[in-house]
């Protein structure tokens, strides 16, 4: 399922903007072309789109009759989106309203928005998915070598490689390395930002030569791809040197065509990377064997991981942060979902890239540049029924680390097994209800001002140890003998009872958390 405002986000805003979220719940099924001189207005689960409208009165007009319709929502020209009319419309009858640059025809915004669509309705569809895009872009790279009659290739914003043309044979070891490895080589992209390329890149539009280099490094023509101003890719091609002024023009055709194309996959890979969150938030809070949910996990067993980041970071910029770190460290395939506010990884128990052992170095080497960075880990999950249960101690080790009651950064409940036993007796207990020789010493220190409390505690974590525990109270230990004398008399205790002893510590720790 996908709603309209999702929808719009997934393609990004280079073409689109919510100028009004309407009711939230509404899916889109379909996009519908609204032609103001019929009557009909699409059904429920349709995004329509105003065709043909010659003012403000008219978009009014087609805001009621989708409002009529219930229909998901409706996209209209920017201009006609920003008029006070319209927006109140949308707004009285809570209707999601979305403006649509003047740039993009409406045929490309149906292909567009339907392969998004499509993908959001059945995510693990080959024939949803984004091998159709794919192909078009290598038919696009094929079209932009014969425009310009030299191999090409094409890039995203990353210097990933998404496309490139047949005929590569005659190229430099650079672009066959490129091909290759599916990306520009680290040494190449080093070159390239050193010469300034990539900053020109995310400013201009325009067509750009970039001179031989190092290494044979032959020259390339540098295509800068955009939608909206927001810089999406580029097209490049090995050359001999300057080309003429009408092959830069077509050229510049081309990206216009291919800015659609790579808003479309990454709206495709938008909502694929939504579906997989939603699917692993499911089975992390509970999982029925009745309903079984078709997840991608590493090799079992498996652990869920509670991962925190530096404040100010909001959960959707968190889940942002963990994936694209994991990816540059290696983790291909991040199993990461956001839950009742916290981001949760599932990691694998072996070795390697996406295992805990792998994670923790990589937090606590992230930690000395960035304080704030923790994970706490569950147990050991056997299988789908255990990854709750993990989680819910992944997510309560967090808590205990994030407040300086367990130690991280990085840290797994194997390790804070005692932490969490004490915690979970202290945090059960009714501080209201207090009774027993505690209550006793603390009306007593709360009348006289004494400190008699925290005599008893440190005397309690440093049994037999009367030195250290006055060192701790910065008191002579006979003094703290005299103190503790002075306990026994106001309240009756028996401190060769272990028990006793072990009670008194959890209603110390139960007072000391309450405050």
């Amino acid at each position: 399922m996908i709603t309209a405002p999702d929808l719009i986000i997934a393609v990004g805003p280079a073409l689109f903007e919510v100028v009004v979220t309407g009711k939230g719940d509404g899916e889109v099924r379909d996009v519908f072309l609204a032609d103001p001189q019929e009557p009909a207005t699409g059904q429920p689960g349709d995004l329509v789109l105003g065709l043909g409208l010659r003012g403000a009165e008219d978009a009014v007009e087609l805001v009621e009759r989708c409002t009529a319709g219930s229909a998901s929502g409706v996209v209209v020209r920017t201009t006609l989106a920003h008029e006070p009319t319209v927006v109140a419309a949308a707004e009285r009858w809570q209707l999601t309203l979305v403006a649509l640059q003047p740039s993009v025809t409406w045929a490309h915004v149906v292909w567009l928005l339907r392969g998004v669509i499509d993908r959001a309705a059945a995510p693990d569809s080959p024939a949803a998915g984004d091998a159709g895009v794919h192909q078009e872009l290598f038919a696009l790279a094929d079209a932009a070598a014969a425009i310009v009659d030299a191999p090409v290739t094409i890039e995203d914003n990353q210097s990933r490689v998404l496309a490139y043309s047949s005929g590569q044979d005659f190229t430099d070891p650079t672009r066959v390395s490129t091909i290759v490895g599916r990306r520009v080589p680290a040494e190449v992209i080093a070159h390239f930002r050193a010469r300034g390329i990539f900053r020109r890149l995310a400013r201009s539009s325009e067509p750009f030569l970039v001179p031989d280099g190092p290494n044979g490094i032959r020259p390339r023509l540098v295509v800068p791809v955009r939608a909206g101003g927001e810089w999406l890719g580029s097209i490049w091609a090995v050359v001999d040197g300057p080309v003429s002024e009408e092959v830069t023009t077509e050229l510049s055709n081309a990206a216009s065509v291919l800015a659609l194309h790579l808003l479309r996959l990454r709206a495709q890979a938008d909502v694929a990377r939504r579906s997989a969150i939603d699917r692993l938030r499911t089975i992390l809070r509970q999982f029925s064997p009745d309903n079984p949910v078709d997840v991608r996990l590493p090799p079992q067993p498996w652990r869920v991981v509670a991962l925190g980041s530096p404040d100010g970071y909001d959960v959707p910029q968190q889940l942002d942060l963990w994936e694209s770190t994991g990816r540059r460290y290696g983790w291909s395939e991040p199993q990461l979902a956001d839950l009742d506010g916290t981001v949760l990884a599932v990691v694998t128990d072996n070795e390697g890239p996406g295992s805990w052992t792998w994670l923790s170095k990589l937090v606590t080497e992230q930690a000395k540049a960035t304080p704030g960075t923790v994970a706490a880990a569950g147990g050991p999950a056997r299988g789908p029924a255990d990854l709750p249960s993990s989680r819910a101690e992944a997510v309560e080790l967090l808590g205990l680390v994030r407040r300086g009651l367990a130690p991280g950064p990085a840290l797994r409940v194997e390790e804070a097994w005692h932490v969490l036993t004490v915690h979970r007796a202290v945090t059960s207990l009714d501080t209201t209800k207090m009774d027993g020789p505690l209550a006793t010493l603390l009306r007593h220190d709360i009348e006289h001002s004494t400190g008699f409390v925290e005599t008893l505690q440190a005397w309690l974590e440093y049994p037999g140890q009367p030195q250290r525990a006055a060192r701790q109270l910065h008191l002579h230990t006979n003094t703290l003998r005299h103190r503790m004398k002075r306990i026994g008399e106001i309240a009756e205790l028996d401190l060769s009872d272990p028990r006793e002893r072990l009670a008194l510590q959890l209603q110390i720790a139960a007072v000391r958390t309450e405050h």
